[in-house]
C-alpha cells in the first residue's frame, strides 16, 4: 500500500499536535474500518464511512460545537489530505459532515446546535449543504427557491440540485429567498430535516466518480421558524462564511489525490521495464516526475499558508483560500493526468488507482466555487485592498 509522505509537517505552519493528529488519521486510513467498506453501493458506503469516522472520534475536527470559527483549518486540511490519499469517498464523507453543519454551528440557536451537532459528529446523522440550483450555481443571486413566514413557521417552495448527500442526509442546510431586499440580501438560511412534510427527493444524480448527489424539492415544506439560521436576509453571508472555513480544505483534498498519483507513478516507473532499463531511467519520465513533485509542493505551500493565516494570524483568508483551491485543484488535475499517461494503457483501465483518481479530481475543480470563480474572488479581494 502506498504511504503518504509527512515531510511537509516539518514546515513552520505546523506544531507537534499536528503530527499526532496525522498519526491518528494514518492509523484509521490504513486500518480495518476503511478496508472493509464496500464501494459498490455508494449510499451504504457513505453511511458506513460516516459511522466509522464518528466512532473513531475524527469528525469533531470538521463539525464545530461552539461556532464554525472554532474549527482548526490546519487539522481540517490534514484530515482531508490524508483521507483523499487513501479513499476519495472517505474524504467526501468527512468533509460533508462539516460543510453540511457549518452554518448551523455558526448561526443556529443553542437548541438546534444541541439537537443536531452531536449526532452529526458521532456519525449518527448525515448532513448536507443545499445552495445550488439549476440556474443558480456560481450566480447565487439568481436563486428562486423561496421561503415565506406564516405565523411561527416558514414554508419553503422550490428545488435545489447537485446536493451532496442528497437522498441520504438527515439534516440539510438550505438557502432560500425571503424577500427582504434585492439580490443576495434577500436570502436566508434554514435547517431542514429529511422527514419534514413537503420535503422530497426529486432526482438522484449519477456522476463519473460515484458520490451521493440529488435534486431535492420543497413543496409547501413547513418548518418551525426557530430553524432559521441567523437573522432574515443573512443567508448569503452565512453561506460565504461557511465556504471560507472549508474552501482551503478542498485544496487539501486535491493535494491528497495528487500525492497518491505521484506515489503510484513513482512505484510504476521503478518497476516498469522499458528499452532495456526501467521507465524511471528515461529522462522524459524524470522530467515529468520533477514537474509533478514541484506542482504538489507549490500547491501545498498555498494551502497551508491559507490555513495558517486563519488559525494563527486570525486574519481573513478569503483570497488565500481561493488561491489555494484554484492552484491545488488545477495542479492535481495535471499531476494525475501525467500519472495516467505514464501508466499507458493501464492508466485508463477501470479499477486502476490512477483511473479512479482521474475521475475523482475532475469534480474538485468545480464544486465549492469553480476555478473561474476563484480567479474572480482573488481579483476582487485585490481590488478591495487598493
Amino acid at each position: 500500500m502506498a504511504a503518504l509522505s509527512r515531510d511537509h509537517l516539518d514546515w513552520p505552519f505546523f506544531d507537534a499536535a499536528h503530527a499526532g493528529w496525522a498519526a491518528r488519521l494514518d492509523a484509521f486510513a490504513t486500518g480495518p474500518a476503511l478496508a472493509a467498506v464496500d464501494h459498490r453501493d455508494t449510499d451504504k458506503a457513505c453511511r458506513t464511512l460516516v459511522k466509522a469516522l464518528g466512532e473513531a472520534g475524527l469528525l469533531h475536527a470538521a463539525v464545530g460545537q461552539t461556532g464554525g470559527e472554532g474549527i482548526s483549518s490546519r487539522a481540517l486540511c490534514i484530515a482531508r489530505e490524508t483521507l483523499a490519499f487513501h479513499d476519495g469517498l472517505a474524504d467526501f464523507a468527512f468533509a460533508m459532515q462539516g460543510l453540511g453543519t457549518g452554518a448551523i454551528s455558526l448561526a443556529g440557536s443553542d437548541e438546534l446546535k444541541q439537537a443536531v451537532l452531536p449526532k452529526v459528529a458521532a456519525g449518527e446523522w448525515l448532513a448536507a449543504f443545499a445552495l445550488s440550483e439549476k440556474l443558480a450555481g456560481s450566480d447565487v443571486a439568481a436563486m428562486t427557491c423561496a421561503a415565506r413566514l406564516e405565523g411561527d413557521s416558514y414554508v419553503l417552495d422550490g428545488e435545489k440540485t447537485w446536493i451532496s448527500n442528497g437522498g441520504i442526509a438527515d439534516v440539510y442546510t438550505v438557502f432560500a429567498r425571503t424577500g427582504e431586499a434585492p439580490g443576495t440580501r434577500s436570502i436566508s438560511a434554514f435547517a431542514v430535516f429529511a422527514d419534514d412534510p413537503g420535503f422530497s427527493i426529486a432526482e438522484r444524480i449519477d456522476v463519473i466518480a460515484p458520490h451521493p448527489l440529488a435534486t431535492i424539492r420543497f413543496d409547501a415544506c413547513c418548518i418551525p421558524a426557530s430553524r432559521r439560521l441567523g437573522a432574515p436576509g443573512e443567508g448569503f453571508k452565512i453561506a460565504m462564511r461557511t465556504l471560507d472555513i472549508f474552501r482551503a480544505s478542498v485544496a487539501a483534498a486535491a493535494l491528497g489525490l495528487a500525492r497518491r498519483a505521484l506515489a503510484e507513478a513513482l512505484a510504476h516507473a521503478r518497476e516498469r521495464p522499458m528499452f532495456g532499463a526501467t521507465l524511471a531511467d528515461l529522462q522524459l519520465t524524470q522530467a515529468a516526475l520533477g514537474d509533478m513533485a514541484t506542482a504538489i509542493d507549490a500547491a501545498a505551500l498555498l494551502t497551508y499558508r491559507a490555513a495558517w493565516r486563519r488559525d494563527v494570524q486570525k486574519l481573513p483568508a478569503t483570497r488565500e483560500a481561493a488561491m489555494a483551491k484554484m492552484t491545488a485543484t488545477e495542479s492535481a488535475q495535471a499531476v494525475i493526468d501525467r500519472a495516467v499517461q505514464m501508466f499507458g494503457g493501464r492508466g485508463v483501465k477501470s479499477g486502476e488507482i490512477v483511473e479512479r483518481l482521474y475521475r475523482e479530481i475532475r469534480a474538485l475543480r468545480i464544486y465549492e466555487g469553480a476555478t473561474e470563480v476563484q480567479k474572480l474572488i482573488v481579483a476582487r479581494e485585490l481590488l478591495k485592498a487598493v
